[in-house]
Formats: structure tokens, sequence, C-alpha cells
């Protein structure tokens, strides 16, 4: 083997990617990341929402105090190029994220560093802060090019409680929604 086959390269899934990574991974474990919280503080204006009417995505906002539990994808040594590139097209495509390499812990002991997309919160679709309700209106009412802004929430709300990480701000933000939808 290679030193480059013995390389071995990961993504931090925290949001969408746990269930939709769009590559194979050859790994998943359970991974926590520190000084960071997962949060729907990003406005979605391709995917789950417009530039006329914004959704809301969730993204890793710094916070010193928190920590984000999600999945450590390993990916193949032979795929890392096009599975890099394919993240960067999908993740990139508003420049919200920055790209970076980040140490996780794993919940077999290692500590691996890992590719994620983290917000920035000097740019335009920052918008931390937002309460409950306001992310819930927004959520139940957006659409974009990958569908209802809903049903993203209501796909990592349920992946996350499948894996054992159930997120009690998703499942509350969820049935919120759910009402509204019901509401309307």
């Amino acid at each position: 083997m290679t030193a480059e086959e013995q390389r071995q390269y990961w993504v931090f899934a925290y949001g969408s990617l746990i269930w939709d990574p769009g590559f194979d991974a050859a790994e998943s474990v359970e991974a926590r990341l520190d000084g960071f919280s997962r949060s729907f503080c990003m406005e979605s204006v391709v995917y789950r929402g417009t530039v006329e009417r914004p959704g809301l995505v969730l993204a890793l906002d710094a916070d010193p105090l928190a920590h984000c539990r999600g999945l450590a994808l390993r990916v193949a040594a032979v795929h890392w190029p096009e599975t890099l590139a394919a993240l960067r097209e999908r993740e990139l495509t508003t420049g919200a994220y920055r790209e970076e390499l980040v140490p996780l812990d794993l919940a077999d002991g290692r500590r691996v560093q890992a590719v994620t997309y983290i917000m920035r919160r000097e740019h335009v679709q920052y918008v931390g802060g937002l309460t409950v309700e306001e992310q819930a209106r927004i959520i139940a009412a957006a659409t974009g090019g990958r569908g209802p802004n809903r049903d993203y929430l209501f796909n990592t709300a349920r992946h996350l409680a499948q894996i054992g990480l159930r997120d009690p701000a998703l499942d509350e933000l969820s049935r919120r929604v759910q009402a509204l939808i019901a509401a309307n």
C-alpha cells in the first residue's frame, strides 16, 4: 500500500450530509466537534429557498462553549479527489461556508482531521439569533431547487434520531413547523 493509499480522508457531516452525502463512505463513525453548534443560521437561496423567499439550512456556528455531534465519513483515497470536488461544488455555491480541516473525536476513541463547512458570519446569508418561531415560519414556507425546506429539517431530525444523536432543538423545531403546516 502506498503512502497516499494509507492516508485517511474524512468529512464531518452534521446536517444533510448525514442522510444525503452524495458519495460512498468507506466508514461512518459518530463524531464530536468542539467549539461549534449546529444551527439554522444560514439563509438558503438555492437549495431550500430562493432569493425572493429564502429558506434556512444548518451550518456550524462558532461557539467556544458548544459542541456538535455528527458523523465522520471516511472516503477511500482513490475517491477523494472527485468527492472533494463534488463537496465544494455543493457546499461552496454562494460562498457562505468556508471549508476547514477540523479535529474530530470519534466515538471509538480515535482522533482524526476532517473537512467540514463552517458558516462565515460576515456573509450576507448569516442570520444567527433567529427565534424558534421565526425559524419555523421560514422553514414551513420556503422551497428551493432541492425541494421544500421542511423536508430538509424533517430528514435531518429523523436521521439524527435513527443514529442515536437526537437533537432536542431540531425535534422542537420540527414540531413547530408541523403545527404551522397543519394550521394552514
